[in-house]
């Protein structure tokens, strides 16, 4: 008995008695992980300007070497500035100019994207006044592409040379496309723009050119019937879609893909309807597809079926049979859906 007590007291004393307290160590904070960009450098303000100029260069380069593989001096070399569009006097915004475009280069886009930073500005500098200039080039576009009818855009990179199988695809294509009673407008540019137009031309087809301004005179090939000048992207786009029944995406770089995924958007939240989007060239855009695949489609940002609105191809004549068939339904659809006096009446 004494024994039990002994140890029933010890359990006491040591309950009663706290222990001490040990520090746990906290684990320093790490830094915080700088962004890298797609090519893995670490992101700062001097590579993005670094970027920006470079990326600037690399699209006069790849132009200017679509003229020269075709034959012909670049117009940004045989003039010391561009030809139009542009000013020296720029409007007053919150970004400087990049010392790498000068002032005789700024260009419309770039003056409507950048905002003004007094209300006391020159009315002919502000926006209201700028909407008029818009509103004015939509006008003349329209005028310019009334006559288009069964258009089929036509994109690609203006670095492809006549030796290499796109150009002569899109060749191909543009020859087939104008036989078959269309007509074949793209971005005026040399490669794959040049040698569709060319098609269209050797078909007897009626050839578009939708040329864009840029900082550096950029130029239309010599196989444009048609052609239109633009200073704002956006507006030319809607041609774009507004006078084409299908577009033909050859491999490109930035603009082709900008031209393939607004299409693929507007089809897909019901804008136009019955457009083809052929993607020509399997081996080039397969790793795309793939993306799209394996992590678009499995974490469900798109739809099984939004995969079924890109058409890949390797044949000019597998181009020109979709065309001609989406053009058929999409004809009948058009007359379906049309409003007539009853309905604008409201009866």
């Amino acid at each position: 008995m004494a024994k039990t007590a002994a140890r029933q007291s010890k359990k006491t004393k040591e309950r009663a008695t706290p222990k001490p307290v040990v520090a746990k160590s906290v684990p320093a904070k790490s830094a915080p992980r700088t962004p890298r960009t797609a090519s893995g450098k670490r992101v700062n303000p001097q590579l993005l300007k670094q970027a920006s100029k470079t990326a600037l260069e690399g699209t006069k380069e790849r132009t200017e070497a679509g003229h020269m593989m075709a034959g012909r001096t670049p117009p940004s070399q045989m003039t010391s500035q561009r030809q139009s569009g542009a000013t020296r006097k720029i409007d007053e915004s919150i970004r400087d100019t990049p010392e790498y475009v000068s002032a005789s280069s700024v260009t419309e886009d770039e003056k409507l994207l950048q905002a003004p930073r007094s209300a006391e500005e020159d009315y002919t500098k502000t926006d209201p006044w700028r909407v008029m200039r818009i509103t004015a080039e939509f006008v003349e576009g329209m005028d310019a592409l009334a006559v288009v009818r069964r258009g089929v855009s036509i994109f690609g990179s203006a670095r492809t040379s006549p030796d290499d199988p796109m150009y002569q695809a899109a060749e191909e294509t543009g020859r087939l496309l104008a036989a078959a009673g269309f007509t074949v407008v793209t971005g005026a540019g040399p490669g794959v723009m040049e040698a569709a137009n060319k098609g269209a031309k050797e078909g007897g087809g009626h050839s578009v050119g939708c040329n864009i301004e840029l900082p550096f005179e950029q130029g239309a090939n010599p196989y444009v019937d048609t052609l239109v000048n633009f200073r704002y992207f956006f507006v030319r786009k809607t041609m774009f879609v507004k006078y084409s029944n299908a577009f033909v995406i050859f491999p490109g770089g930035f603009g082709t893909l900008d031209e393939m995924f607004e299409a693929i958007t507007l089809i897909q939240t019901g804008k136009i309807y019955q457009f083809p989007v052929i993607l020509f060239g399997r081996a080039y855009w397969a790793g795309l597809v793939r993306w799209l695949q394996s992590k678009v489609l499995v974490e469900r940002k798109i739809s099984p079926t939004d995969l079924d609105l890109l058409i890949m191809t390797d044949d000019p004549r597998e181009v020109v049979d979709t065309i001609s068939q989406a053009y058929v339904a999409e004809t009948r659809t058009v007359e379906r859906r049309k409003i007539g006096p009853a309905h604008s009446t409201g009866k």
